[in-house]
């Protein structure tokens, strides 16, 4: 562990042992369990208006369960926190374990993982064929500061030398591409699906929605990549937006341009709000589709989800456009639990795997319809943006 210690030190300019910033050593003395460790790492130098510190964790394997505590697969998060600050991201409540309960705080303070390599290799050697892990469920593996810390590569290389595991990858960065070599030999050793998660087309909308995300057409560019390499790479067009990008217009500029890069597979998924989220979101909703603010309030207010009959409409519309384009489709049998089909984290990871083709007969649905005329229009009638 010592080695690989040293390796991260080497990394990142270390500017000292001091507590975390807003914690006092008396403050620090009264946490316990991972807050506590995160309060006691290494400070491992600044990005802009962001912290970085070590967090020395004594487990890298996340033993995932739904909202009803049944479990269903393991995952992987190589950092706390993520710096593309999607402001839906559902994952700002990891850093409630922190003691950390400013919603910015997530895309401020980023954690990197000590000793992932060493962990993994022990935590990899109980796991049975066919076990699956998710990684990056909770933060984006490939965020900026993987090109220095290179956890998520160390983390790669380990599975390289094992076979026999279902893996899923989820990422928004065109940086998986510096990892093509040996996700190929993972992709020879292990069931391998990466997932690229492309919100909109739309590039104005992104820089605002996901601030510090790749453009999309990157990402476009780097499915393609992925694809040449003969790697499994699909899009997730997720989360869709009430009014702002749950329309057939949204929806089919996303899936034409996956299928131009040749995607394996299209997936869509509505969006959900824990209330971890549900201000940082709400505030972007106020500032640019003000509008849409109070059905965004009524849609929300007493549940993280949208309703089943909105959730149906998405499906057949997604389904329509998928057949349209001829795209695959992930299946969720066997990893989401029964009982439990809207599982917060089941969402995300429950469909990491296996793909299949469209079987269903064609389906006509208006054009620039949005899914589900609940509470909120097709098209917001405030900014304007293109799919």
């Amino acid at each position: 562990m010592s080695e690989e210690k040293a390796k991260i030190e080497t990394l990142f300019p270390i500017l000292g042992q001091g507590n975390l910033q807003g914690f006092s050593e008396e403050k620090t003395s009264r946490l316990s369990g991972i807050a506590r460790l995160a309060a006691q790492g290494s400070e491992a130098g600044e990005g802009y208006q962001i912290e970085f510190r070590t967090l020395p964790v004594r487990s890298l394997l996340n033993h995932s369960v739904s909202k009803r505590g049944i479990w269903f697969a393991k995952s992987i998060n190589p950092y706390r926190g993520c710096e593309f600050a999607c402001r839906y991201c559902y994952a700002r409540y990891t850093h409630e374990f922190l003691e950390l309960r400013d919603p910015a705080d997530f895309e401020r303070k980023i954690f990197i993982k000590e000793n992932a390599r060493w962990l993994l290799e022990q935590e990899l050697a109980k796991l049975k064929p066919g076990e699956e892990v998710a990684l990056g469920t909770a933060t984006d593996p490939y965020q900026p500061i993987e090109r220095r810390a290179r956890v998520t590569r160390g983390i790669l290389e380990v599975f390289a030398k094992r076979r026999g595991l279902r893996l899923g990858i989820v990422t928004k960065s065109t940086l998986i591409e510096r990892d093509i070599d040996v996700l190929t030999e993972i992709a020879c050793r292990h069931d391998l699906v990466i997932h690229m998660t492309i919100t909109t087309a739309d590039a104005k909308l992104a820089r605002i929605l996901e601030p510090r995300a790749p453009r999309p057409d990157l990402r476009f560019q780097t499915v393609k990549r992925l694809r040449e390499a003969r790697l499994r790479t699909g899009v997730l067009c997720s989360p869709l937006l009430p009014g702002i990008t749950d329309h057939l217009t949204a929806i089919e500029g996303v899936a034409r341009r996956a299928k131009e890069a040749d995607a394996s597979f299209f997936s869509a998924n509505p969006l959900f709000l824990k209330p971890c989220s549900k201000g940082t979101f709400l505030e972007f909703v106020k500032d640019h589709f003000p509008q849409l603010l109070a059905s965004y309030e009524r849609r929300y207010a007493t549940d993280a989800f949208t309703s089943e009959a909105y959730q149906e409409r998405l499906r057949e519309l997604v389904r329509v456009v998928r057949q349209k384009y001829g795209l695959g489709r992930r299946t969720t049998e066997g990893l989401r639990p029964r009982d439990d089909p809207q599982g917060a984290e089941v969402s995300w990871q429950g469909e990491l795997f296996t793909v299949e083709q469209e079987r269903r007969g064609p389906v006509k649905i208006e054009g620039g319809k949005s899914a589900g005329p609940e509470e909120v229009p097709a098209r917001s009638a405030g900014k304007r943006f293109s799919a």
